[in-house]
């Protein structure tokens, strides 16, 4: 059945099981809660890139309300999420900096973690998945996971393995029957109430070492 085939592994009478993500930007806190549930996932980079998706984009809780980031890319026609490329033209390094900056300095673990995202800002990664890559690793080492995960040789089309792609989506309408996240602290509570599944960012900046608890309780 090949290397993505469906993958059953037994362990204190739980069935942990593989799946498929796409590669994300400043991941959401859905996103990383896959990696507390399952034995193994497979990140593929050989699905063609689709705008409008957590690919290149995550959402924070600003002032203002919630806001995007986005990751300008260069477009070509049916390219490989591996083969996409970041686009400098614009200043888009400072003007994510600036905007979490202007969101989260208030918050209680902000200077503790922003110089380790330095890299996001300072670096010119040439590929979105690079930059990408690197943002979950150090995810993980701030959250003290170390969860088994590997990048795809082909596009994974296979019905035997769980897709999560559709699951974890801008759009998506579907239910996460395995992820119920509980209110934790956010800067803007009191003005705009509590908004769930922002990004990764914005649990570790307003709980900081609290973060892996949070999620884990998420966990369904």
């Amino acid at each position: 059945m090949g290397i993505y085939s469906r993958r059953i592994y037994y362990w204190q009478d739980c069935i942990l099981m593989e799946a498929v993500l796409f590669s994300s930007y400043f991941p959401s806190i859905q996103y990383i809660s896959k990696f507390f549930i399952y034995s193994n996932i497979y990140i593929d980079i050989f699905e063609n890139y689709q705008r409008q998706t957590y690919r290149n984009r995550c959402e924070i809780m600003t002032a203002n309300g919630k806001a995007n980031l986005i990751v300008p890319v260069i477009k070509s026609y049916r390219q490989y999420v591996k083969d996409t490329k970041i686009d400098y033209s614009t200043d888009w390094q400072k003007n994510h900096y600036m905007a979490l900056v202007s969101a989260y300095k208030n918050s209680a673990f902000f200077d503790f973690y922003i110089d380790s995202f330095n890299f996001v800002f300072k670096n010119k990664e040439k590929f979105l998945f690079d930059l990408n890559h690197k943002i979950l690793e150090n995810c993980f080492k701030i959250l003290g996971i170390k969860p088994k995960f590997e990048y795809s040789k082909d596009f994974i089309n296979q019905k035997d393995i769980i897709n999560l792609r559709e699951l974890i989506s801008p759009k998506s309408k579907l239910v996460d029957k395995n992820f119920a996240l509980k209110e934790y602290y956010q800067v803007f509570n009191e003005k705009h109430g509590f908004t769930p599944n922002l990004s990764i960012i914005d649990l570790l900046f307003n709980e900081g070492n609290l973060a892996s608890l949070i999620i884990k309780e998420a966990v369904k």
